[in-house]
């Protein structure tokens, strides 16, 4: 069977029987066409005496999807997506969602299948209003979910229905007028330059090397984890370049990255200084400086960091004040910068925060100035 294809987006028409193309004028054998309809499925129509009524019929249909109002297409998408249950619009809606790191995707799946799909599942797309979405948050709360739970669940919920009502499937967004789960983190219990000092004298030299990336550098644990003598890029800067995944326990992108992207951050010279010393001690594979300690063909795992942070504090070997983490030691690294004066904007860049907003929320309090320190400013310059 031969096809011809005529201008994109037109279709095709062909004759079903053995003889060639250049046989077909002469041919008894009926044309048929081939198109795409409106909904995106392929159609095919059959019974054209000549080449010519074949074209006109696929001319026709051309002009025709073209000459249709914006309103018809509008109309046409509703009737697809807004007949679609829930659970197979989250379907569509997840296959989309293909730039997630490996452990943020875990963390969608997790909420959409504890939480969105079982209430949600069966509903109807264009049944969703903002009382539905009340409904939803009220039913978390009399089920005792917790409160960071609850805010996660609503904001992966709010994007899908953002995204469906881009399609035009709601004439008001059902999230309009809807109170959030409200979630506030405990405040960050930030070290001391002291206490800081305390607990990098504690613990191996792995321990401390790490301690000092992440409250020196600003890195997160994988990240400290992955470091190499080769992203030394100049005497005080370190090229953050991958991290070792925590699901995975291989080395893989940075968090909000692509493959092969990275970000450069400041190197104090006490760590350059410590990570010298500690290749010389310990040497490196392939330019890492960590490696497991059980198989060194084998990433440093964030794990254990975390086992010998615990295994000191409850041994009373590290002098940990309560309410101190891990993480407290990247706070550190933030709430030193910005005593200094460095611009948040720089901060949250160092950082590899997905927006300035994360960085805001979290560290606006530490941020140096007042109304009455900002007064004074202001009138220099007036003054001068």
């Amino acid at each position: 069977m031969a096809t011809r294809n005529l201008a994109r987006g037109m279709g095709t028409f062909f004759k079903s029987c053995d003889h060639p193309q250049t046989r077909w004028s002469k041919c008894p054998h009926d044309y048929k066409i081939r198109f795409r309809g409106t909904s995106g499925r392929q159609i095919q129509e059959s019974g054209f005496e000549t080449q010519e009524k074949a074209i006109g019929r696929l001319t026709e249909i051309y002009d025709t999807k073209r000459r249709r109002p914006h309103s018809q297409a509008k109309h046409e998408r509703i009737e697809k997506f807004g007949r679609m249950s829930f659970g197979e619009y989250v379907a569509e809606w997840r296959a989309g969602q293909r730039r997630l790191a490996e452990s943020s995707a875990r963390h969608l799946d997790s909420l959409l299948e504890n939480h969105l799909l079982p209430a949600l599942r069966s509903r109807r797309m264009d049944s969703f209003d903002h009382k539905v979405v009340e409904g939803f948050v009220r039913n978390m709360e009399t089920s005792c979910v917790g409160a960071a739970t609850q805010s996660n669940a609503f904001d992966k919920l709010a994007s899908i229905l953002h995204d469906a009502h881009r399609l035009g499937i709601f004439d008001e967004n059902p999230l309009r007028g809807v109170n959030p789960p409200q979630y506030t983190p405990s405040p960050s219990v930030i070290p001391t330059p002291g206490q800081l000092a305390a607990i990098r004298s504690g613990g191996d030299d792995s321990f401390q090397l790490l301690v000092g990336l992440m409250s020196g550098c600003g890195l997160r644990n994988g990240e400290a984890a992955a470091a190499n003598i080769r992203n030394i890029v100049a005497d005080d800067v370190y090229r953050v370049t991958e991290q070792v995944n925590q699901t995975t326990k291989t080395y893989g992108p940075l968090k909000h990255r692509r493959p092969g992207e990275y970000r450069d951050v400041p190197l104090p010279p006490r760590i350059k200084d410590a990570i010298e010393r500690y290749v010389d001690k310990h040497g490196t594979t392939d330019g890492y400086l960590l490696r497991h300690p059980k198989d060194t063909t084998r990433p440093f795992q964030p794990y254990l960091l975390q086992n010998q942070w615990q295994r000191l504090k409850k041994e009373q070997k590290l002098a940990i004040p309560d309410g101190v983490v891990i993480y407290s030691l990247r706070h550190f690294f933030a709430s030193n910068c910005l005593s200094h004066g460095i611009p948040i904007t720089d901060v949250a860049e160092w950082m590899g925060h997905k927006s300035i907003d994360i960085t805001f929320k979290i560290y606006r309090h530490l941020m140096p100035g007042s109304l009455g320190q900002a007064a004074r400013a202001l009138n220099l310059g007036l003054a001068a």
